[in-house]
């Protein structure tokens, strides 16, 4: 039970990644604040953690307000005495070549990936200085250190949340707050798999190319990503601050050929 008793908040819990990891924090004995836009997925995965045995609450987040995210906090505040981990989670794709991109898509992108990181961690981050600890976790991506066709308004979001990481570690260090990134390569979730069935006449044919990205040959999982979550969040990596934890099955490490 390496999270017994932690106060665990994630954005984007619904779905994915998010789902994943509230569902292995829970195991581990955290209390799962989950906060998504989607409602419904949202209630699918606090079921599944409540009829497991686990601890979880559930509400309705829009990480591109500052209303909905202060919202979220005061309802946290009144369950819990502390906040022990913030997962900055929530996030979406953005898919073409710089100048075919419209702005709506660059600001979108900007707004949930960038501003919503911003704007979570400002409302929580007061409470982890009061009790001097506390972990955050932000979602980056492998692509901060390898181009990728048609992703630059991506990669920027996630170059800047990686940028983010390590100032914000120098700059709450001294209160016992660790915070470290998640880049994950290409993991197979259920956003993925709407986009390949959406975008390719043959979805399974655009998969075996995915894979030849990985030196493992295979898509990564949601679990994948949930249990390197799990271990910047536990005190096991009480040593690790301002880093980057790649979990993408040897992308960056070097082609295959």
């Amino acid at each position: 039970m390496r999270l017994q008793g932690k106060v665990c908040l994630i954005t984007g819990a619904g779905k994915g990644i998010g789902a994943a990891t509230a569902e292995v924090f829970a195991k581990e004995g955290a209390i799962v604040e989950m906060g998504d836009i989607d409602d419904v997925a949202g209630q699918e995965t606090l079921t599944r953690i409540i009829r497991a045995g686990g601890r979880a609450f559930l509400e309705h987040v829009d990480v591109t307000r500052e209303l909905s995210v202060q919202t979220w906090k005061n309802a946290v505040r009144q369950r819990h005495t502390r906040v022990d981990v913030l997962f900055n989670n929530a996030g979406i794709s953005a898919v073409g070549e710089l100048h075919e991109v419209p702005r709506k898509l660059w600001d979108d992108a900007m707004a949930v990936n960038v501003t919503g990181v911003y704007l979570v961690s400002q409302a929580i981050i007061p409470l982890m200085i009061e009790q001097k600890a506390g972990v955050i976790i932000n979602m980056s991506s492998c692509i901060v250190h390898t181009g990728l066709l048609r992703r630059a308004v991506y990669a920027a979001t996630k170059g800047a949340i990686m940028a983010m990481t390590k100032s914000m570690q120098v700059d709450y260090a001294p209160y016992g707050i660790r915070v470290n990134a998640l880049l994950p390569g290409t993991i197979y979730t259920p956003f993925v798999e709407d986009y390949l069935k959406n975008s390719y006449d043959d979805p399974n044919v655009a998969i075996e190319q995915l894979k030849k990205r990985q030196l493992g040959n295979a898509l990564g999982t949601s679990e994948d990503v949930a249990y390197a979550a799990l271990y910047l969040a536990s005190d096991e990596a009480k040593y690790v601050m301002g880093s980057g934890l790649i979990v993408d099955g040897g992308v960056t490490a070097g082609k295959p050929y």
